[in-house]
C-alpha cells in the first residue's frame, strides 16, 4: 500500500456503491415480471449494467438515464419496453441505505478532513441519500451541477472548479474503476483509493490503493 506523505486538502467520495448500498435487483426482477427466463438473470444485470454507463456518457435527468438503459436492455434481450421503469428505479434508489461499514468511520474521517461527494446523480438524490451517512460533508457535487457524469472528464473539472482546486489536493474514494479510478488517473489524480466491493475488475498500471474498509483508510491517515 503507498504511503500518504501529505495530508490531503479534500477526501473525497462516490456515493452510490461506495457509501450507499447498491442493490436494484428486486425492483429489475419486478419489471420483468416473468418476460426473462431466469437463466438468462446474470447475464441481464451485466449488460444492464453496461447499459448505465453508455447512458452516462451523453447527460440528462438521472431518471432518464434509468429508464433508457433498461429500455436499451430490454430491447437487447428481446424484450419491449417497460414504461415507468425509470421513475420506479430512481425510487429504490432514493431508498438506499448506507453500506453497514460506512457511518462509524466516515464520521471520524469527516471530523479531520473536508468530505467531498461527487455523484452520479440529480441534487434531488444526494439531498436524500447524503444525510444518510452521518457525517458532514464540506461540499455536495452532482451529474446534475457539473451537466456531466463521470467518467467524463466534465464532472471532475467541476469538482476541481467548484472547490478551486488541483488533482493534489485530493485523496479520492471509490469502488468503481471505470466511472472513477481510470479517469482520474489520466487527469493527473495520483491518491486514488478502491475500496473494493466486487464491482469492477482490478487492473495494474494505475497507481491505486485497494482496500475492504473505510477503517484501513483511517488507519493509513493516523485516524
Amino acid at each position: 500500500m503507498a504511503e500518504t506523505n501529505f495530508r490531503p486538502k479534500y477526501i473525497s467520495f462516490d456515493i452510490y456503491g461506495t457509501l450507499i448500498n447498491w442493490n436494484t435487483d428486486a425492483v429489475t426482477r419486478r419489471l420483468l415480471d416473468g418476460r426473462l427466463p431466469e437463466e438468462q438473470w446474470p447475464a441481464f444485470k451485466k449488460v444492464f449494467r453496461g447499459y448505465r454507463f453508455d447512458e452516462v456518457l451523453t447527460y440528462a435527468p438521472y431518471e432518464q438515464i434509468l429508464q433508457n438503459s433498461f429500455d436499451r436492455v430490454c430491447k437487447f434481450f428481446g424484450i419491449g419496453p417497460t414504461p415507468g421503469a425509470g421513475a420506479e428505479l430512481a425510487d429504490t434508489v432514493r431508498g438506499f441505505g448506507a453500506h453497514d461499514d460506512v457511518p462509524a468511520p466516515l464520521k471520524l474521517m469527516g471530523e479531520n478532513y473536508k468530505l467531498v461527494a461527487l455523484s452520479n446523480a440529480d441534487d434531488s438524490f444526494l439531498e436524500i441519500s447524503i444525510p444518510k451517512l452521518g457525517a458532514d460533508f464540506h461540499a455536495v457535487l452532482t451529474a446534475e451541477q457539473a451537466q456531466a457524469y463521470k467518467p467524463r472528464y466534465q464532472a471532475f473539472e467541476y469538482m476541481l472548479d467548484t472547490l478551486n482546486a488541483r488533482p493534489e489536493d485530493f485523496l479520492h474514494i471509490s469502488s468503481h474503476t471505470r466511472y472513477d479510478i481510470h479517469p482520474m488517473h489520466d487527469m493527473g489524480f495520483r491518491n486514488l483509493w478502491l475500496l473494493d466491493r466486487g464491482y469492477d475488475p482490478i487492473g495494474p498500471g494505475y497507481d491505486l490503493n485497494v482496500v475492504k474498509s473505510l477503517d484501513e483508510i483511517n488507519k493509513h491517515l493516523g485516524l
